[in-house]
């Protein structure tokens, strides 16, 4: 049997240096402020961390086993957990006890005995529904988790409603209507234009399947929703299954090809789908889209290029570096033409972008994202005023890094944007971690609270906020505040 020993690699250095730790911590220290009394709930996130070296040169950050993340706040004190997701994929390479899996997502690079095995890792986000919490990978069916221990209950089809062989890795829950709205890509198997929108109600049934093709079988990471209608967007990162087979990149960037923006209708079916194009460009993650009157706004980390640029132009050329900015993505349903008017709101690199999960869909003035400006490497927690076009921002400090942030309210009926940000902060010097808490309405002032963590929360890519009561009852008590 082969040592277990890590690459070379930079991804595996520094603060990505693997955990492949599971923690449980009751009584985290607060070592700033006083943990606001109305914060009862739990804090979800979810990563990627490494359970064996591969043995490659091309590992890249997004890929790696899941990684569950809980902060529970529970009478003025949080508890910390992590377990890792027990995936098919997991196990196999437990009873191995080596790495199974190869080039990510390209089974045609895998060990002879996971060619056939689900490769979902479920490390990318935490979703709660209906009473049920599940860990999500865009290639794989959601996996069940128990939402007080982390327990892995079990890869789930949720009674049979999803009919497409993946799901997605950003779905919406509308905490106003308790709806789920979700979507897979690449539907029917690797490679294939196949997608899918899902609707699932209040109880979890679903409610509404539609299903079309995308102009090419590409990377569908995000998309948005309105109250009529489903915003997907089309960049030219591309599966070309020839490639994926010989063993290359599962997904390439083609600048040749246009960009393309399907809008669906929300309770309609393919009928009625408008679409609309333009140049080529690309996005990871959407802040939300809002319908007024005949046009369409999308809101999104726009990125003039590629990127991901570890999945490079077919010629291998390495994509020149672009900087996402928050762009305002237009469709008039009215135009004979189907082109997209764009507009940059905020000349700040910016990226992770969440808002009031209760306005998602719904006009609104605020939104929160990680925003980029040291050249030490550090990176602060930003919220834009819509209205005003002002920037307000926290850092964590030089050298420290802040993770996705989630904004829970104040009260379930409370303002736009009046609340809680609740921050994963990386104290790269200390080799640990904190999470933090700001008053949403102003980050300039500092925490609220700082909890510190003894560990280091290596990687998490997104998470959820989930009210006490919500985990008992299995809905969102959330309203919209009267205007």
């Amino acid at each position: 049997m082969e040592p277990v020993r890590f690459s070379e690699n930079a991804l595996f250095k520094g603060w990505g240096q693997p955990m492949r730790t599971e923690s449980t911590i009751e009584g985290l220290e607060v070592i700033q402020g006083e943990i606001p009394e109305a914060l009862e709930g739990t804090l979800y996130r979810n990563g990627a961390d490494w359970q064996y070296p591969s043995g490659r040169d091309d590992d890249i950050f997004i890929d790696g086993e899941g990684m569950f993340h809980m902060f529970r706040f529970e009478q003025g004190q949080v508890s910390y957990r992590s377990r890792w997701v027990t995936t098919e994929r997991y196990k196999m390479q437990k009873d191995a006890k080596r790495a199974l899996f190869g080039r990510y997502r390209n089974r045609y690079t895998n060990a002879p005995e996971a060619r056939d095995a689900n490769m979902g890792t479920a490390n990318t986000t935490a979703m709660f529904h209906a009473g049920h919490l599940y860990a999500l990978k865009e290639d794989d069916h959601p996996y069940e988790l128990d939402p007080d221990t982390l327990e892995t209950i079990g890869r789930t089809d949720m009674n049979g409603q999803i009919t497409a062989q993946t799901f997605t890795a950003h779905p919406k829950v509308d905490p106003i209507t308790n709806e789920l709205l979700a979507f897979a890509y690449q539907a029917k198997g690797d490679g294939s234009k196949d997608i899918c929108f899902y609707l699932f109600d209040k109880d979890g049934k679903k409610a509404n399947e539609v299903w079309f093709e995308m102009p090419y079988p590409c990377c569908v990471h995000d998309f948005a929703v309105t109250d009529e209608w489903i915003v997907f967007p089309f960049f030219p990162l591309i599966t070309d299954m020839d490639v994926v087979k010989a063993g290359g990149n599962y997904f390439q960037w083609r600048p040749e090809e246009e960009t393309h923006i399907a809008l669906v209708p929300r309770y309609g079916d393919a009928s009625g789908i408008k679409w609309f194009k333009g140049p080529a460009a690309s996005a990871g993650h959407m802040m939300n889209a809002v319908r007024e009157g005949d046009k369409v706004h999308l809101d999104v980390c726009f990125y003039e290029g590629n990127c991901f640029p570890f999945f490079p132009a077919p010629d291998g050329a390495e994509t020149p570096f672009v900087p996402p900015f928050l762009t305002r993505l237009t469709m008039d349903l009215t135009s004979n033409d189907g082109a997209i008017e764009k507009n940059r709101l905020l000349d700040v690199s910016c990226e992770m972008p969440r808002t009031d999960d209760r306005y998602q869909g719904r006009p609104y003035r605020h939104g929160f994202m990680i925003v980029y400006r040291s050249k030490d490497g550090s990176s602060s927690t930003g919220r834009f005023d819509f209205e005003t076009g002002t920037l307000d921002t926290y850092s964590p400090g030089p050298g420290d890094t802040v993770q996705e942030c989630q904004f829970v309210p104040r009260t379930p009926d409370s303002p736009e944007g009046d609340g809680w940000l609740l921050v994963p902060v990386a104290r790269v010097s200390e080799g640990r971690s904190d999470l933090v808490i700001l008053d949403a309405q102003n980050l300039a002032a500092g925490p609220v609270a700082t909890v510190k963590l003894p560990v280091r929360v290596r990687s998490t890519f997104h998470g959820t906020w989930v009210p006490a009561e919500t985990i008992s009852s299995g809905k969102y008590p959330y309203e919209l505040a009267e205007i």
